[in-house]
Order: C-alpha cells, then structure tokens, then sequence
C-alpha cells in the first residue's frame, strides 16, 4: 500500500512524530529513580542519543556498566496542546539498554543530532547533561485505538509527520480563534456525537482529529483529506475542502 491510499499515518510515521514533539519524556531502569530525557533523537544506526543529569543516579548506573549497559525503557508521552479532560495522546515506549558515549564522540554526535533537530536542550551536554546510547530491542505505541508494535526497520524509514512542530500552535489557534471552521469540521461527524463539546485533537498531512467530550465518555474521530498533503499551501485548500467552502483555493466570491 501507497502512502497516497493511506487515510491515516503509519504506525512508524506516528511514533516518529511523537519522537519529535513529546515534552514529556522518561528513562526508567529497575532498582534506580526515574531521570528525565531532554533530549530523546533516533539515530541513523537505530539508537536513540538520550541526554541525562550527569548527577542523576541512573547516569552513575549507565556510566558503570560497562560495554554491557543496563535494561532501561524510555517513555514519551504526547500531550494534547489543548486542555483536555483526558491530555495524553499516546505513549510511546521504547525498551533496550544504555550505554555511555565516549567522551570523545560526544561532540561529533552533538552536532549530528543538531544538524537535523536543533534541540536547544543539546546545548546542555557537557554542561549538567550527560549523552548515553539507547540501543533499541523494542517499541510500542498505545492511544485510545490500543496498543501496536513497530520494528525498527519501519521507524528509520519512517518520517514524522511534516506538520508536527507547528501542529500545536496551529490547533491553539483554531480552538481559540475559528469557531467557525471547528463548528463547520464537527457538522461532518456522526449526529449522535454532535452533542458533546468538539474539541481540536490533532492535524496531519492525512487529515483532522477531533476529540469530541460527552456525557458518555471521550470520542476521536479522525475526518481525512481526500490525498495526503505536504505543504501549508496544500494543507489550507484540504481543510476548505473537508469543510465544504465551494473556494478550495481561496477565491473570492464576486461582488453582486
């Protein structure tokens, strides 16, 4: 199947672009507290690069086992921009086992991960954050649909989603601003669920999700493009066209 039959993204392609956007992520190992991760990026081999307080007890750990390293899992969780009654999108999680960069290849590899996500959390390391290797042995993935796994060979070809960095301010701004276009987008859902509040849930080249918060519990709804988009140019004339503006492109109606 062609990414241009798809309706939805990849089970790779979201993890990916979870990667990329989560402001909540986690290391955990057995026996040893918890350490946040500023800096969470898949590498080119299939490691992730994963930053740590160098004065974190899971770092001591990480740095004194050797060319073994320890089992650890990272978490990433993806939240809602908005403020939802439930705000966790998915979770990521990501097993295998940390390793200590030499500290001879730390600043190489720095400017690696720079090179393509200029994570301002980079400029850190050396400096109260310490880098270690993550060697990948499994990843799943849970949202509301349930719980899929996802090799490792899918997720380095697998891209995240090209409107993930600016999704968040984008939904901001039509919850805050659009009430028309929210309004105009719930009136393609099923009636039954009309009647809950319509929230923005998330936005991607294959379409719109919707969180719809009733007295029944939560709904998503995912509401498709008709083809996947790549551009914001493309992306406006999808939302027009799954609201039914008879202007896809923009146009004016002439004056009478």
């Amino acid at each position: 199947m062609t990414s241009a039959t798809l309706t939805t993204p990849t089970t790779a392609e979201r993890v990916r672009s979870a990667c990329a956007r989560a402001t909540g992520a986690m290391l955990v190992a057995d026996d040893v507290a918890p350490a946040t991760t500023p800096v969470h990026h898949l590498l080119p081999g299939g490691s992730f690069a994963v930053s740590l307080d160098s004065e974190s007890a899971l770092a001591a750990r990480a740095r004194c086992a050797g060319t073994g390293g320890i089992a650890a899992m990272l978490e990433l969780t993806d939240y809602a921009p908005l403020p939802l009654r439930e705000p966790v999108r998915s979770l990521v999680w990501i097993r295998g086992r940390v390793h200590s960069v030499p500290g001879h290849a730390v600043r190489a590899m720095v400017d690696m991960i720079a090179a393509d996500h200029p994570n301002p959390a980079l400029l850190d390391i050396g400096s109260g954050q310490a880098l270690f290797l993550l060697e990948v042995e499994s990843v799943v993935v849970a949202d509301a649909a349930g719980a899929e796994t996802v090799c490792l060979h899918e997720l380095l070809t697998a891209q995240p989603d090209p409107f993930c960095e600016f999704e968040s301010a984008w939904l901001r701004h039509l919850d805050n601003d659009h009430p028309e276009v929210l309004a105009r987008l719930a009136g393609k859902l099923p009636a039954q669920l009309r009647r809950g509040r319509v929230r923005p849930l998330g936005l991607d080249r294959y379409g719109v999700r919707l969180r719809v918060e009733g007295t029944d519990g939560d709904h998503d709804v995912r509401l498709p493009f008709a083809a996947p988009v790549q551009d914001v140019p493309a992306l406006g004339r999808a939302i027009r066209l799954l609201m039914g503006c008879p202007f896809v492109n923009g146009l004016r109606a002439r004056r009478m």
